[in-house]
């Protein structure tokens, strides 16, 4: 017999009884060590994008390799580059002919970062989450995405080429006449960051309808997994309390930074960014307080069933405690002088004050409101 096919590794640690609760959403959730250098994969796919732009014109290229964006460094117009699949090699590519720092390179290359800006001479970074919910998982998904505001270019670098958010902020381009074709790259940051902000609320509205399901449950009190489905939830709230409260400091920089990449007349469509990651941060902490609730309501009616439950035994109990006393009295198995133990109509009382005294005892209880 083949013991490496049999990997007995694999089966022993069933044996350890802990192994068989462990919580691997919880690893994934809290298993985050900023010391800890990630090893990211190569994407597999890769596609490049190209917007060019001013008030009359539009340029738009789906580009076969980064090369093919390197000159619009300086094509006089408004630029985004917009890259899904990170490779090391064309991240590096990209931001040595930007000018950009080594230490963003590593950061965008980096996985597991906390949401945060850093600007620098001649551009601003910054770096968020986008979010998803997966269906079928009934779970929050991230993916990173990094964004570069340079003089006339915006760089975005996704980890993941199949999924976008940023398909109507294409559409306006396309469309032009708006305010975006007129104005310059900070406004192009502001729109980048707009949409993945409005796209929280479209996560936390697919959470919302979830913990509404569970509230369901725990109201109607017929499914014993509700717990379960709670705690579930509770995790999922700290994803997106993980992200949020960062991206109102990383907002909050661009509102409060001085580089001449932004422009102050934009100042207030950052502020409304803000504005709206505020609320986003007030709403999952509305859905705290009512996990934490529905959560307590859980509990109590879980004790509340236990508690009648134990109030019928104790019923029961009291009930049989007579016919008990009564059939231990005359089952002494020695001759005793009992009245009724040889007569001929004893067996009868007995069985009568066996039938009695619990029919007397149900009516006291019945008047005290016991039940």
């Amino acid at each position: 017999m083949n013991l490496e096919k049999l990997r007995p590794d694999k089966y022993l640690k069933y044996l350890y009884l802990p192994n068989l609760f462990t919580a691997k959403r919880t690893k994934e959730i809290l298993s985050v060590n900023p010391t800890v250098i990630p090893h990211r994969e190569e994407a597999k796919e890769v596609l490049i994008s190209v917007f060019d732009y001013n008030g009359d014109s539009l340029e738009e290229k789906r580009a076969a390799s980064v090369a093919d964006c390197l000159p619009y460094k300086t094509s006089g117009r408004t630029t985004w580059i917009n890259i899904d699949g990170l490779r090391k090699a064309d991240v590096e590519a990209v931001c040595i002919h930007f000018d950009i720092h080594p230490l963003v390179t590593e950061d965008i290359l980096s996985i597991n970062q906390r949401p945060k800006l850093d600007e620098a001479d001649n551009n601003i970074f910054c770096l968020l989450n986008m979010l998803y919910y997966n269906d079928e998982k009934l779970s929050v998904e991230q993916e990173q995405i990094s964004i570069i505001l340079a003089k006339d270019v915006v760089i975005s670098f996704q980890e993941d080429a199949r999924r976008d958010v940023f398909t109507p902020l294409r559409e306006k381009l396309k469309a032009g006449g708006g305010k975006l074709r007129q104005r310059g790259a900070d406004l192009l940051c502001y729109a980048l960051l707009d949409l993945i902000v409005d796209h929280y609320f479209l996560v936390m509205e697919k959470l919302g309808e979830r913990i509404e399901e569970v509230e369901d449950e725990v109201m109607r009190g017929n499914n014993p997994r509700a717990l379960a489905h709670i705690t579930q939830l509770r995790k999922e709230l700290i994803i997106l309390k993980r992200n949020f409260s960062p991206v109102r400091e990383l907002v909050n920089g661009f509102l409060r930074s001085e580089s001449f990449l932004l422009e102050d007349r934009h100042t207030k469509y950052y502020k409304d960014v803000y504005d709206h990651i505020v609320q986003a941060i007030d709403l999952v902490e509305n859905y705290r307080d009512v996990m934490v609730s529905m959560q307590d309501l859980h509990i109590n009616n879980v004790n509340l069933k236990m508690n009648e439950v134990m109030k019928v035994m104790a019923i029961v109990t009291c009930l049989l405690a007579p016919a008990t006393v009564i059939g231990g009295i005359f089952g002494m198995n020695f001759d005793a002088n009992v009245d009724f133990l040889h007569q001929r109509w004893g067996f009868y009382t007995a069985v009568g004050a066996m039938l009695l005294i619990p029919a007397l005892m149900l009516y006291g209880f019945k008047r005290r409101g016991w039940f």
